[in-house]
């Protein structure tokens, strides 16, 4: 897979996670988290070149703490959504 459809799928698991979060279900919001975290360190697994590295670990770190942590780096759901928007649209663009 390419690095705009991997970053789109995970993308769909944040806005799922987004969703249960701002409904309040705090169970689905975390399973939610943690099938995001899967597929990004599956993602991390996958990925040879640098680059791509290096964007994947960082949106780990920042999903790690916003959703489990402090949100020190002050993400917000529309940050999240327009982040990962913006490779939803590639994929559909057929752009790797």
């Amino acid at each position: 897979m390419g690095l705009c459809e991997q970053m789109a799928n995970i993308g769909s698991e944040v806005s799922r996670a987004l969703n249960w979060r701002n409904k309040g279900n705090r169970a689905l919001c975390e399973k939610a988290s943690l099938r995001t975290l899967e597929l990004i360190d599956l993602s991390l697994e996958s990925t040879a070149t640098y680059p791509r590295l290096r964007e994947i670990a960082r949106v780990r770190e920042v999903f790690v703490d916003d959703f489990f942590g402090s949100n020190t780096y002050a993400s917000s759901e529309r940050s999240w959504r327009r982040y990962f928007d913006a490779f939803a649209v590639a994929r559909s663009l057929g752009r790797n």
